[in-house]
Protein backbone atom coordinates (compact mmCIF):
# COMPACT_ATOMS: atom_id res chain seq x y z
CA UNK A 1 0.00 0.00 0.00
CA UNK A 2 1.31 3.41 -1.02
CA UNK A 3 -1.16 5.91 0.42
CA UNK A 4 -1.72 9.20 -1.37
CA UNK A 5 -4.59 10.63 0.69
CA UNK A 6 -7.04 10.13 3.53
CA UNK A 7 -10.44 11.77 3.46
CA UNK A 8 -12.86 12.06 6.38
CA UNK A 9 -16.60 12.58 5.99
CA UNK A 10 -18.89 13.39 8.91
CA UNK A 11 -22.41 12.29 8.06
CA UNK A 12 -25.77 12.20 9.82
CA UNK A 13 -28.98 10.30 9.09
CA UNK A 14 -32.28 9.92 10.98
CA UNK A 15 -33.26 6.44 12.15
CA UNK A 16 -36.54 5.04 10.84
CA UNK A 17 -37.67 4.60 14.45
CA UNK A 18 -36.14 5.53 17.84
CA UNK A 19 -33.59 3.16 19.41
CA UNK A 20 -34.23 3.17 23.16
CA UNK A 21 -32.14 2.00 26.11
CA UNK A 22 -32.09 3.10 29.74
CA UNK A 23 -28.99 5.16 28.82
CA UNK A 24 -30.87 7.25 26.28
CA UNK A 25 -32.72 7.29 22.98
CA UNK A 26 -31.03 7.53 19.58
CA UNK A 27 -33.18 9.34 16.99
CA UNK A 28 -30.50 10.28 14.49
CA UNK A 29 -27.04 8.84 13.94
CA UNK A 30 -23.89 10.83 13.33
CA UNK A 31 -20.69 9.08 12.26
CA UNK A 32 -17.37 9.32 10.47
CA UNK A 33 -16.57 7.70 7.13
CA UNK A 34 -12.86 7.19 6.45
CA UNK A 35 -11.58 6.87 2.87
CA UNK A 36 -7.95 5.87 2.28
CA UNK A 37 -6.70 6.20 -1.31
CA UNK A 38 -3.43 4.86 -2.73
CA UNK A 39 -1.33 6.23 -5.61
CA UNK A 40 -3.19 3.99 -8.09
CA UNK A 41 -6.49 5.65 -7.19
CA UNK A 42 -7.90 2.63 -5.32
CA UNK A 43 -9.89 3.55 -2.19
CA UNK A 44 -10.65 1.60 0.95
CA UNK A 45 -13.41 2.57 3.38
CA UNK A 46 -13.83 2.38 7.13
CA UNK A 47 -16.32 3.85 9.59
CA UNK A 48 -15.84 5.48 12.96
CA UNK A 49 -18.73 4.27 15.11
CA UNK A 50 -18.52 6.63 18.09
CA UNK A 51 -21.78 8.36 18.94
CA UNK A 52 -22.38 12.10 19.22
CA UNK A 53 -22.34 11.90 23.03
CA UNK A 54 -20.36 9.54 25.32
CA UNK A 55 -23.22 7.31 26.45
CA UNK A 56 -21.76 4.04 25.16
CA UNK A 57 -18.03 4.73 25.58
CA UNK A 58 -16.00 7.83 26.37
CA UNK A 59 -15.45 8.49 22.65
CA UNK A 60 -17.59 10.84 20.58
CA UNK A 61 -17.63 11.91 16.96
CA UNK A 62 -15.75 15.09 17.90
CA UNK A 63 -13.07 13.32 19.94
CA UNK A 64 -12.62 10.77 17.16
CA UNK A 65 -12.21 13.57 14.63
CA UNK A 66 -9.52 15.11 16.81
CA UNK A 67 -7.67 11.81 17.17
CA UNK A 68 -7.85 11.05 13.45
CA UNK A 69 -6.94 14.56 12.32
CA UNK A 70 -4.22 15.44 14.84
CA UNK A 71 -2.77 12.09 15.89
CA UNK A 72 -3.56 8.96 13.86
CA UNK A 73 -3.45 10.25 10.28
CA UNK A 74 -0.17 12.17 10.90
CA UNK A 75 1.23 9.00 12.54
CA UNK A 76 0.31 6.96 9.46
CA UNK A 77 1.80 9.63 7.21
CA UNK A 78 5.15 9.37 9.01
CA UNK A 79 5.20 5.55 9.06
CA UNK A 80 4.57 3.69 5.81
CA UNK A 81 2.75 0.38 6.28
CA UNK A 82 2.47 -2.54 3.90
CA UNK A 83 -0.23 -4.43 5.82
CA UNK A 84 -3.16 -3.30 8.02
CA UNK A 85 -1.76 -5.29 10.96
CA UNK A 86 1.27 -2.99 10.93
CA UNK A 87 -1.06 0.00 11.31
CA UNK A 88 -2.84 -1.68 14.24
CA UNK A 89 0.50 -2.20 16.00
CA UNK A 90 1.55 1.37 15.15
CA UNK A 91 -1.64 2.79 16.69
CA UNK A 92 -0.93 0.99 19.99
CA UNK A 93 1.41 3.87 20.81
CA UNK A 94 -1.78 5.91 21.31
CA UNK A 95 -3.83 5.19 24.45
CA UNK A 96 -7.39 3.89 23.93
CA UNK A 97 -9.48 5.87 21.38
CA UNK A 98 -10.38 2.50 19.86
CA UNK A 99 -13.19 3.72 17.62
CA UNK A 100 -11.02 6.34 15.96
CA UNK A 101 -8.29 3.73 15.43
CA UNK A 102 -10.76 1.21 14.06
CA UNK A 103 -12.22 3.58 11.46
CA UNK A 104 -8.79 4.17 9.93
CA UNK A 105 -7.48 0.62 10.36
CA UNK A 106 -10.58 -0.90 8.75
CA UNK A 107 -10.25 1.41 5.74
CA UNK A 108 -6.74 0.02 5.33
CA UNK A 109 -8.09 -3.55 5.44
CA UNK A 110 -10.56 -2.73 2.67
CA UNK A 111 -7.82 -1.11 0.58
CA UNK A 112 -5.39 -3.99 1.19
CA UNK A 113 -8.01 -6.55 0.14
CA UNK A 114 -8.86 -4.62 -3.02
CA UNK A 115 -5.19 -4.27 -3.95
CA UNK A 116 -4.82 -8.05 -3.68
CA UNK A 117 -8.11 -8.69 -5.52
CA UNK A 118 -9.51 -10.70 -2.60
CA UNK A 119 -12.58 -10.37 -0.45
CA UNK A 120 -12.01 -8.96 3.01
CA UNK A 121 -13.59 -12.08 4.51
CA UNK A 122 -11.06 -14.35 2.80
CA UNK A 123 -8.12 -12.09 3.74
CA UNK A 124 -8.91 -12.31 7.47
CA UNK A 125 -9.64 -16.05 7.34
CA UNK A 126 -13.41 -16.19 6.97
CA UNK A 127 -14.90 -19.60 6.20
CA UNK A 128 -18.64 -18.94 5.86
CA UNK A 129 -20.54 -18.19 2.67
CA UNK A 130 -23.49 -16.84 4.65
CA UNK A 131 -23.96 -15.62 8.20
CA UNK A 132 -27.02 -15.93 10.42
CA UNK A 133 -28.65 -12.61 11.19
CA UNK A 134 -30.02 -11.39 14.52
CA UNK A 135 -31.90 -8.23 15.37
CA UNK A 136 -32.25 -5.80 18.29
CA UNK A 137 -35.64 -4.72 19.64
CA UNK A 138 -35.00 -1.51 21.60
CA UNK A 139 -38.16 0.02 23.05
CA UNK A 140 -39.78 0.57 26.45
CA UNK A 141 -43.17 -0.49 25.11
CA UNK A 142 -44.16 -4.14 25.44
CA UNK A 143 -46.76 -3.76 22.68
CA UNK A 144 -44.22 -2.27 20.27
CA UNK A 145 -41.69 -4.96 21.19
CA UNK A 146 -44.17 -7.76 20.48
CA UNK A 147 -45.16 -6.19 17.17
CA UNK A 148 -41.52 -5.74 16.14
CA UNK A 149 -40.67 -9.33 17.06
CA UNK A 150 -43.60 -10.58 14.99
CA UNK A 151 -42.44 -8.50 12.03
CA UNK A 152 -38.79 -9.56 12.31
CA UNK A 153 -39.79 -13.20 12.70
CA UNK A 154 -41.67 -12.98 9.41
CA UNK A 155 -38.47 -11.61 7.83
CA UNK A 156 -36.51 -14.64 8.98
CA UNK A 157 -34.28 -13.20 11.72
CA UNK A 158 -32.77 -15.98 13.79
CA UNK A 159 -31.98 -14.36 17.14
CA UNK A 160 -33.68 -11.56 19.06
CA UNK A 161 -32.19 -9.17 21.58
CA UNK A 162 -34.23 -6.95 23.88
CA UNK A 163 -33.04 -4.17 26.16
CA UNK A 164 -33.73 -4.56 29.89
CA UNK A 165 -33.18 -2.59 33.09
CA UNK A 166 -34.54 -2.81 36.66
CA UNK A 167 -37.70 -0.94 35.60
CA UNK A 168 -38.30 -3.25 32.65
CA UNK A 169 -37.14 -6.82 33.04
CA UNK A 170 -39.11 -9.70 34.57
CA UNK A 171 -42.63 -8.72 33.50
CA UNK A 172 -41.35 -7.55 30.11
CA UNK A 173 -39.56 -10.84 29.40
CA UNK A 174 -42.47 -12.84 30.82
CA UNK A 175 -44.87 -11.25 28.33
CA UNK A 176 -42.50 -11.90 25.43
CA UNK A 177 -42.10 -15.52 26.49
CA UNK A 178 -45.88 -15.90 26.81
CA UNK A 179 -46.28 -14.92 23.16
CA UNK A 180 -43.07 -16.53 21.86
CA UNK A 181 -42.15 -19.49 24.13
CA UNK A 182 -39.45 -20.86 21.81
CA UNK A 183 -37.96 -17.59 20.54
CA UNK A 184 -34.11 -17.49 20.48
CA UNK A 185 -34.06 -14.61 22.95
CA UNK A 186 -31.33 -12.70 24.78
CA UNK A 187 -31.41 -9.64 27.02
CA UNK A 188 -29.01 -6.70 26.98
CA UNK A 189 -28.73 -4.72 30.20
CA UNK A 190 -26.11 -2.14 29.17
CA UNK A 191 -24.73 -2.13 32.76
CA UNK A 192 -28.10 -1.33 34.37
CA UNK A 193 -27.57 -3.60 37.42
CA UNK A 194 -25.21 -4.10 40.37
CA UNK A 195 -24.53 -7.12 42.57
CA UNK A 196 -27.22 -5.76 44.90
CA UNK A 197 -29.64 -6.93 42.19
CA UNK A 198 -28.43 -10.54 42.40
CA UNK A 199 -31.79 -12.03 43.45
CA UNK A 200 -33.54 -10.04 40.72
CA UNK A 201 -31.10 -11.33 38.11
CA UNK A 202 -31.43 -14.90 39.35
CA UNK A 203 -35.16 -14.76 38.57
CA UNK A 204 -34.36 -14.12 34.91
CA UNK A 205 -33.16 -17.73 34.72
CA UNK A 206 -36.89 -18.54 34.37
CA UNK A 207 -36.89 -17.41 30.74
CA UNK A 208 -34.32 -19.72 29.16
CA UNK A 209 -32.39 -16.82 27.68
CA UNK A 210 -29.51 -17.43 25.30
CA UNK A 211 -27.55 -14.96 27.44
CA UNK A 212 -27.74 -11.74 29.40
CA UNK A 213 -25.40 -9.14 27.99
CA UNK A 214 -23.33 -6.78 30.16
CA UNK A 215 -25.54 -6.79 33.29
CA UNK A 216 -22.96 -5.02 35.52
CA UNK A 217 -20.58 -2.08 35.17
CA UNK A 218 -19.00 -1.37 31.80
CA UNK A 219 -15.46 -1.53 33.20
CA UNK A 220 -15.99 -4.58 35.40
CA UNK A 221 -14.72 -8.13 35.09
CA UNK A 222 -14.43 -9.24 38.74
CA UNK A 223 -18.07 -8.80 39.81
CA UNK A 224 -19.31 -10.42 36.62
CA UNK A 225 -17.33 -13.49 37.69
CA UNK A 226 -19.21 -13.53 41.00
CA UNK A 227 -22.52 -13.08 39.24
CA UNK A 228 -21.89 -15.83 36.66
CA UNK A 229 -21.26 -18.31 39.47
CA UNK A 230 -24.69 -17.45 40.91
CA UNK A 231 -26.93 -17.61 37.83
CA UNK A 232 -27.62 -20.27 35.20
CA UNK A 233 -28.06 -17.83 32.32
CA UNK A 234 -24.79 -17.33 30.43
CA UNK A 235 -23.31 -13.86 30.81
CA UNK A 236 -22.06 -12.16 27.66
CA UNK A 237 -19.55 -9.34 28.03
CA UNK A 238 -19.64 -6.37 25.67
CA UNK A 239 -18.43 -3.01 27.03
CA UNK A 240 -16.02 -4.73 29.45
CA UNK A 241 -14.00 -6.19 26.55
CA UNK A 242 -11.98 -3.45 24.85
CA UNK A 243 -8.69 -5.34 24.39
CA UNK A 244 -7.43 -8.87 23.86
CA UNK A 245 -6.11 -8.79 27.44
CA UNK A 246 -9.62 -8.02 28.74
CA UNK A 247 -11.02 -11.05 26.92
CA UNK A 248 -8.27 -13.31 28.23
CA UNK A 249 -8.79 -12.18 31.84
CA UNK A 250 -12.58 -12.50 31.61
CA UNK A 251 -12.33 -16.05 30.33
CA UNK A 252 -9.71 -17.06 32.92
CA UNK A 253 -11.82 -15.59 35.75
CA UNK A 254 -15.06 -17.17 34.50
CA UNK A 255 -16.68 -13.75 34.15
CA UNK A 256 -18.67 -14.79 31.11
CA UNK A 257 -19.56 -17.73 28.88
CA UNK A 258 -20.00 -15.65 25.71
CA UNK A 259 -18.23 -12.60 24.27
CA UNK A 260 -19.63 -9.95 21.95
CA UNK A 261 -16.92 -8.70 19.56
CA UNK A 262 -17.27 -5.27 17.97
CA UNK A 263 -14.35 -4.16 15.82
CA UNK A 264 -15.03 -0.52 16.61
CA UNK A 265 -15.00 -1.13 20.36
CA UNK A 266 -11.68 -3.01 20.36
CA UNK A 267 -9.73 -0.86 17.87
CA UNK A 268 -10.21 -2.69 14.59
CA UNK A 269 -10.15 -6.04 12.84
CA UNK A 270 -6.66 -7.03 13.99
CA UNK A 271 -7.61 -6.95 17.68
CA UNK A 272 -11.06 -8.39 16.96
CA UNK A 273 -9.50 -11.37 15.21
CA UNK A 274 -7.05 -11.92 18.11
CA UNK A 275 -9.99 -12.06 20.52
CA UNK A 276 -11.88 -14.40 18.20
CA UNK A 277 -8.91 -16.75 17.86
CA UNK A 278 -8.40 -16.96 21.62
CA UNK A 279 -12.10 -17.59 22.27
CA UNK A 280 -12.12 -20.30 19.58
CA UNK A 281 -9.15 -21.96 21.26
CA UNK A 282 -10.90 -21.84 24.65
CA UNK A 283 -14.28 -22.97 23.36
CA UNK A 284 -16.03 -19.68 24.18
CA UNK A 285 -18.68 -18.76 21.57
CA UNK A 286 -18.61 -15.25 20.14
CA UNK A 287 -20.95 -13.11 18.11
CA UNK A 288 -20.66 -9.80 16.27
CA UNK A 289 -22.35 -6.85 17.94
CA UNK A 290 -23.85 -3.83 16.21
CA UNK A 291 -23.50 -0.10 16.78
CA UNK A 292 -26.44 1.27 14.75
CA UNK A 293 -23.96 1.47 11.89
CA UNK A 294 -24.09 2.73 8.38
CA UNK A 295 -23.39 0.27 5.60
CA UNK A 296 -19.60 0.45 5.60
CA UNK A 297 -19.22 -0.77 9.17
CA UNK A 298 -22.00 -3.29 8.56
CA UNK A 299 -19.99 -4.65 5.62
CA UNK A 300 -16.90 -5.01 7.80
CA UNK A 301 -19.04 -6.82 10.39
CA UNK A 302 -20.18 -9.32 7.76
CA UNK A 303 -16.57 -10.15 6.95
CA UNK A 304 -15.70 -10.49 10.66
CA UNK A 305 -18.69 -12.73 11.36
CA UNK A 306 -17.57 -15.11 8.59
CA UNK A 307 -14.78 -16.34 10.92
CA UNK A 308 -15.40 -19.86 12.27
CA UNK A 309 -15.85 -18.91 15.95
CA UNK A 310 -18.91 -16.74 15.31
CA UNK A 311 -21.49 -19.43 16.05
CA UNK A 312 -24.23 -17.14 17.44
CA UNK A 313 -26.24 -14.88 15.10
CA UNK A 314 -24.98 -11.31 15.47
CA UNK A 315 -26.56 -7.86 15.33
CA UNK A 316 -26.13 -7.77 11.56
CA UNK A 317 -29.53 -6.82 10.26
CA UNK A 318 -30.55 -5.43 6.88
CA UNK A 319 -29.76 -1.83 5.96
CA UNK A 320 -33.50 -1.20 5.97
CA UNK A 321 -33.64 -1.99 9.71
CA UNK A 322 -32.43 1.55 10.48
CA UNK A 323 -32.22 3.53 7.24
CA UNK A 324 -34.56 4.69 4.51
CA UNK A 325 -31.49 4.64 2.28
CA UNK A 326 -28.00 3.45 3.20
CA UNK A 327 -24.69 4.81 1.88
CA UNK A 328 -23.63 1.54 0.22
CA UNK A 329 -24.72 -0.23 -2.94
CA UNK A 330 -26.19 -2.76 -2.95
CA UNK A 331 -27.66 -2.42 0.51
CA UNK A 332 -27.34 -5.26 3.02
CA UNK A 333 -30.32 -7.61 2.81
CA UNK A 334 -31.44 -10.58 4.89
CA UNK A 335 -32.84 -13.58 3.02
CA UNK A 336 -34.43 -16.41 5.01
CA UNK A 337 -32.49 -15.27 8.06
CA UNK A 338 -29.07 -15.11 6.42
CA UNK A 339 -26.77 -12.47 4.95
CA UNK A 340 -24.55 -13.45 2.05
CA UNK A 341 -20.82 -12.90 2.57
CA UNK A 342 -19.44 -10.98 -0.44
CA UNK A 343 -16.76 -12.66 -2.56
CA UNK A 344 -15.76 -9.59 -4.57
CA UNK A 345 -12.62 -7.61 -3.58
CA UNK A 346 -12.63 -5.63 -0.34
CA UNK A 347 -15.80 -5.23 1.68
CA UNK A 348 -17.83 -6.20 -1.39
CA UNK A 349 -20.00 -3.09 -1.51
CA UNK A 350 -19.55 0.16 -3.41
CA UNK A 351 -20.27 3.61 -2.00
CA UNK A 352 -23.46 5.37 -2.99
CA UNK A 353 -21.72 8.68 -3.65
CA UNK A 354 -24.94 10.63 -4.13
CA UNK A 355 -26.33 9.44 -0.81
CA UNK A 356 -23.00 10.10 0.92
CA UNK A 357 -23.02 13.67 -0.39
CA UNK A 358 -26.66 14.20 0.60
CA UNK A 359 -26.06 13.26 4.27
CA UNK A 360 -22.63 14.87 4.59
CA UNK A 361 -22.04 17.51 7.26
CA UNK A 362 -18.35 18.13 6.53
CA UNK A 363 -15.29 16.58 4.91
CA UNK A 364 -11.54 16.94 5.33
CA UNK A 365 -8.77 15.91 2.95
CA UNK A 366 -5.26 14.92 4.10
CA UNK A 367 -2.70 14.47 1.34
CA UNK A 368 0.33 12.22 1.88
Amino acid sequence: MNISAVQLYVIKMPLKSPFQTHLGTVIEREGIIVEVTDIDGVSGYGEGVAFSTPWYTEETVKTSLHMLTDILIPLLKKNAVSHPEEAAVLFKSVKRNHMAKAGLEMALWDLYSKKHAKSLASVIGGTRETIASGVVVATDSTVIALNQIEKFLSEGYQRFKVKINPKQDYAFLEEIRRHFPDLPLMADANSAYTLKDLERLKKLDDFNLLMIEQPLAADDIIEHSKLQKSIRTPICLDESIVTFEDAKQAIELGSCRVINIKSGRVGGLYEAKKIHDYCLEKGVPVWCGGMIEFGISRAHNIALASLPGFTIPGDISASSRFWEEDIISPEVTVNDGYVKVPTTPGIGFSINQKRLKDVQLMKSLFKF
